[in-house]
């Protein structure tokens, strides 16, 4: 049984207006005994530079005192997702705020992230004009293949190919000449040492995989990827430890025996 989510996300983050306490009582009534807190810091965001970022001093303070008030009943760690970038006129600033920010405050865990391409979040319509499925979609694995080689600081890939469940209807993705980039993020991983997410959010919202899909997942355990994390993506506590029963069964099949939490940056292994 999986009981660590390591993906949640609180009203720190623009897209969500949950409490942190609210979703500890989720947390709490799934029977997890580990859960992390990863907000949205994606510094410049490009459609406006106030959106998903988050005052880092506040969140420290809010979510330490959490962890003391919930200690004995859930090991709270203190995460943060960072949406990683690769355009020229933003690699430079973000990479400084992420490294002062990683160096000023301990966060158990990291999560990096490709949120945005070419200065447009790909989520929006506006993205896909002009590209096939797989032009848009190849694109955006060019954009996270760089980022996993370039940036520093972070533990997992999150979501790896979650752009798949945004491709607008009428575009089609050929998978086949999508693999010779996916092959290289996933060797990358490995040789740098850095986790692959299993991402169930996907599945409530009636996508019939997880991100990455099970080949891809797959794929990583043949190549010796042994770090593995699951998170929701929760936004409301409802969606709390969502569809963790679908995950464990792919990972077992797969030949997963064990997933990582992160404590002090440090992985730490649990069995099924």
């Amino acid at each position: 049984m999986i009981i660590a989510d390591m993906h949640t996300h609180t009203h720190f983050s623009s897209d969500s207006q949950a409490s942190p306490d609210a979703m500890l009582e989720s947390a709490a009534a799934h029977g997890l005994t580990t859960y992390c807190f990863t907000d949205h810091m994606d510094y410049l965001y490009p459609m406006d530079n106030s959106k998903f970022v988050f005052d880092p001093e506040t969140y420290w303070a809010t979510m330490s005192e959490l962890r003391e008030k919930w200690r004995g009943r859930i090991d709270v760690k203190i995460g943060v997702e960072l949406g990683l970038r690769d355009e020229a006129d933003t690699v430079s600033p973000v990479e400084a705020y992420y490294e002062k920010l990683l160096a000023k405050y301990p966060f158990d865990f990291v999560i990096g992230s490709t949120h945005c391409v070419d200065h447009i979040d790909p989520y929006y319509p506006s993205y896909w004009e002009g590209k096939s499925g797989t032009k848009g979609m190849l694109h955006y694995l060019e954009s996270e293949l760089w980022n996993l080689e370039h940036y520093n600081g972070f533990h997992v890939c999150g979501h790896l190919d979650y752009l798949m469940r945004y491709v607008p209807k009428g575009k089609r993705v050929h998978e086949l000449p999508l693999w010779p980039v996916l092959d290289e993020i996933l060797h990358v991983l490995v040789r740098r040492g850095i986790g692959l997410e299993i991402n169930t959010g996907a599945l409530r919202r009636g996508y019939p995989k997880t991100n990455p899909a099970e080949v891809i997942v797959v794929r990583y355990h043949d190549i010796g990827g042994d770090l593995i994390t699951i998170g929701s993506d929760a936004h409301y506590a409802e969606h709390v430890a969502a569809d963790f029963d679908r995950a464990e069964a792919m990972l077992r099949k797969i030949g997963y025996k064990e997933y990582a939490t992160f404590s002090g940056g440090k992985p730490e292994f649990h069995k099924f």
